[in-house]
């Protein structure tokens, strides 16, 4: 809990400079952003718990269901500032955006899928849905994969720091195809 709370500092910090700050819009824009670049962290770091632990011996799973929530809700509030602050919820700004930025699809379509995963991410849901679990929260491949595929289309132009996110993330699926290390 420590760990999850530590970790939201950054939101509180972002949220308090687009209410006290003095330029609301500008703030919500850059923070929109950032939150989003947070929730694709926290998605590639809960990626790289088993592989950590499988090559490196490195146990780390107790961190991976927080790094998957905190994941959610960084995306979550990205959401909520584009279509509430951002957009104000306008059905034709929103029409346009979906229609003619292939990026928003990407991204709520990702934002879905954490979605799924958080909200059965408690042991109550693990329990009653046994081995269906394992199945659905296999979608946090396609997650990455979408999250991915939103920062790179997010820019207009070639932009280096989304290409390396997006490596980030096909090594971070790559090394789960890999055979385990021998025993010496």
């Amino acid at each position: 809990m420590l760990f999850y709370a530590l970790f939201m500092v950054p939101l509180g910090i972002g949220l308090q400079e687009i209410w006290c700050g003095p330029d609301h819009g500008h703030a919500a824009v850059v923070q929109e952003h950032q939150f989003g670049l947070y929730a694709f962290r926290f998605l590639l770091f809960s990626l790289l718990v088993s592989p950590l632990r499988r090559f490196i011996g490195v146990d780390c799973m107790v961190y991976r269901r927080p790094l998957g929530l905190l994941a959610f809700t960084y995306a979550f509030v990205h959401a909520a500032l584009y279509f509430g602050w951002i957009t104000r919820m306008d059905p034709e700004r929103l029409q346009h955006d979906f229609v003619t930025r292939p990026l928003f699809v990407f991204g709520t379509l990702a934002l879905l899928f954490l979605s799924m995963l958080a909200a059965t991410s408690t042991r109550g849901a693990i329990r009653r849905m046994g081995c269906r679990w394992v199945r659905l929260h296999r979608l946090v491949y396609v997650a990455a994969v979408l999250a991915s595929v939103h920062f790179c289309l997010a820019f207009r132009t070639w932009h280096l720091e989304a290409f390396i996110y997006a490596g980030c993330t096909m090594g971070a699926l790559a090394v789960r195809r890999l055979p385990p290390r021998r025993a010496a």
